[in-house]
């Protein structure tokens, strides 16, 4: 690793002022991705801010219709929470291995934005929305492509809101060794109509809208037997081909349509 200087402020408010000073600062939440990074020599921040000491940011609380998650909530305690949706507990619980779930988060996750995570499906399928300590972000516009979020520099996840849906389900096809989703389809039923969000399948979460209004018509995996993703964008690599992926997506999406049906 480079040198660097570690920080565990108190609250939110001394950890955005501590990483703001900072010549190349970056917040520490669950550190399973910058800390391996940095080991690879890929990252070197002057500055790591450790969120883990900071209360209000972690939590589970249920307001009617709203779950609402803090950000340094590790997966683990997303999948055994009663309080969380099914479909969504049942997609952190399958996250990476007992290790990566019981410390990462989810604002980390979001927050880096990986192309093979679970999480994004999740909150774009839900339709969810992102607190930061500046503003409130719709979920279909945080993801914006491979590694790119909405944040602005310096800005701070510090909870994602979950509406209830009718029916959701998630399925993926998991890479072997790491767990992350080849491709991941998270369908639900929400009160604004039906939304199909995939992961692992191209550079960023992506919605499939034709499959979407087949659904909002007649929600059964056999309203979308023949709707294909196209392959043009699609990520390819030794795990799975852009074509192999694009048939992954019909295959988990009717997977998760009779699931949550």
């Amino acid at each position: 690793m480079y040198e660097f200087q570690y920080h565990r402020p108190g609250n939110a408010a001394d950890a955005i002022a501590v990483r703001a000073k900072a010549d190349d600062g970056s917040f520490l939440a669950g550190g399973m991705t910058i800390l391996p990074t940095m080991k690879q020599r890929l990252a070197s921040p002057s500055d790591l801010v450790d969120l883990a000491g900071i209360g209000d940011l972690r939590g589970i609380k249920a307001d009617g219709g709203t779950v609402t998650i803090g950000a340094m909530t590790t997966h683990f305690e997303v999948a055994s929470s009663s309080d969380v949706q099914p479909a969504l507990a049942y997609l952190a619980g399958r996250i990476g291995d007992p290790m990566v779930r019981h410390r990462g988060t989810i604002g980390g996750s979001i927050a880096n934005n990986d192309p093979a995570a679970d999480y994004p499906a999740g909150l774009v399928g839900l339709g969810a929305t992102v607190q930061t300590d500046k503003r409130a972000i719709a979920a279909d516009d945080f993801f914006t492509g491979l590694f790119e979020t909405a944040l602005a520099e310096g800005e701070l996840v510090t909870s994602v809101s979950f509406p209830t849906p009718k029916r959701a389900a998630y399925m993926k096809f998991p890479q072997p060794a790491s767990r992350y989703a080849l491709v991941g389809v998270f369908v639900a039923e929400t009160d604004g109509g039906v939304r199909v969000a995939v992961t692992g399948a191209g550079p960023s979460v992506f919605r499939v809208p034709d499959m979407e209004a087949a659904l909002g018509s007649n929600f059964s995996a056999d309203a979308i037997a023949s709707i294909a993703v196209p392959a043009d964008g699609l990520n390819s690599d030794i795990h799975g081909s852009a074509e192999y992926r694009a048939h992954l997506v019909g295959v988990m999406a009717k997977r998760a349509v009779a699931a949550a049906g």
